[in-house]
């Protein structure tokens, strides 16, 4: 599954228009290598493993409207309404997200995407970009989330299982579709669920990376721990995001469906820890050598390949996951922010 675009913003209307969401790809990331895992040759050039597990579909794409980005930043410090409104129209998705994720709750989400906004528009003058505006943002909208959980309200009294997918993430079946329509919905539902029964710790840190995007350091800077401590976070979440998922990926008719990629309980003395090196690999944490052996190994073990493959598939779902504010939400972010603007507080 490859990396959505992260489309570009249209200019809106202070007055009338409805605000279109976009969502902004960011940059890379480059890590250095790290000796080979246990049971890997180093020292090797890298072979054809980055071309079969497509690296490349999972890493964030170059953000073309950074440039643009700092201008409207600086054009709002300025005092410029209409670009303080294209900045709010093209981040407001991506916190509606981060919120609904995190506090698993709309009515939350609403709050954290309108406070988070309100703050952004009431702070833009003194932002000094010392961080990227992403990282600003997010870690406002964190702060926020972490009111809202300890709310009795917003905070989810069970979890249950897979099988009750919650209101907030059924969405109602318009007519009849095809088999293919109900399977990739339920594995949606799935992965929805799944990324909810994460602890807080290893949630917030997948969705930002593997959700929004950012690179491992603006995490770090957004949740103020170290990049290593991200990474550790992050290989345990995705891993635990896998085997909570793998199952209900076979489930989905396909012309060449996925292959059987339960989780390896009990796996051959000889298979490596396929899925830690294919994550760490994501985060440029393994080096040649490793990448070239677990190629070798991946051509001849189909279990491991099929649990890699599934990795992928997931960490790929997670980037297509959906942004968008509906009607009600953006409405009443407008007319708050357009009070806050008329009082000029």
């Amino acid at each position: 599954m490859g990396t959505p675009s992260r489309g570009s913003t249209q200019r809106r209307s202070a007055s009338h228009t409805e605000n279109a969401i976009a969502r902004p790809s960011q940059s890379g990331i480059a890590g250095e290598s790290q000796p080979a895992p246990k049971g890997f040759a180093a020292g090797r050039p890298v072979g054809a493993m980055l071309r079969c597990a497509r690296m490349a579909e999972l890493a964030p794409a170059v953000d073309d409207d950074a440039a643009d980005e700092a201008a409207l930043v600086d054009a709002a410090r300025a005092g410029d309404r209409a670009a303080l409104e294209r900045l709010i129209a093209r981040h407001q998705a991506r916190i509606y997200r981060f919120g609904l994720k995190m506090c698993r709750d709309p009515e939350a989400a609403k709050d954290v995407v309108q406070e988070t906004l309100i703050a952004m528009a009431r702070g833009v003058r003194d932002f000094r970009g010392g961080a990227s505006l992403s990282t600003w943002l997010y870690t406002i909208a964190r702060s926020y989330c972490i009111k809202a959980r300890r709310k009795s309200k917003f905070a989810p009294r069970e979890l249950g299982s897979l099988d009750a997918a919650p209101d907030a993430v059924r969405v109602p079946d318009p007519g009849p579709r095809s088999d293919e329509q109900l399977g990739a919905r339920r594995v949606e539902q799935v992965l929805e669920r799944a990324i909810g029964e994460l602890d807080d710790a290893h949630r917030e840190v997948l969705v930002l990376r593997d959700v929004e995007g950012l690179t491992a350091p603006e995490v770090a800077a957004v949740l103020g721990i170290s990049v290593a401590a991200v990474k550790s976070r992050l290989h345990r979440a995705r891993l635990d995001l896998r085997a909570r998922v793998a199952p209900a990926l076979t489930e989905v008719p396909s012309a060449a469906p996925l292959p059987a990629a339960a989780p390896l309980p009990g796996a051959d003395a000889s298979c490596p820890d396929v899925l830690g090196v294919f994550s760490r690999h994501l985060e440029g944490e393994v080096s040649a050598g490793a990448c070239e052996e677990m190629e070798r190994h991946l051509a001849g073990c189909g279990r491991c390949r099929g649990a890699c493959q599934s990795l992928r598939a997931v960490l790929g779902m997670c980037r297509a996951a959906p942004a968008e504010v509906p009607a009600p939400v953006q409405r009443s972010v407008q007319r708050a922010l357009r009070d806050l603007l008329a009082t000029g507080a």
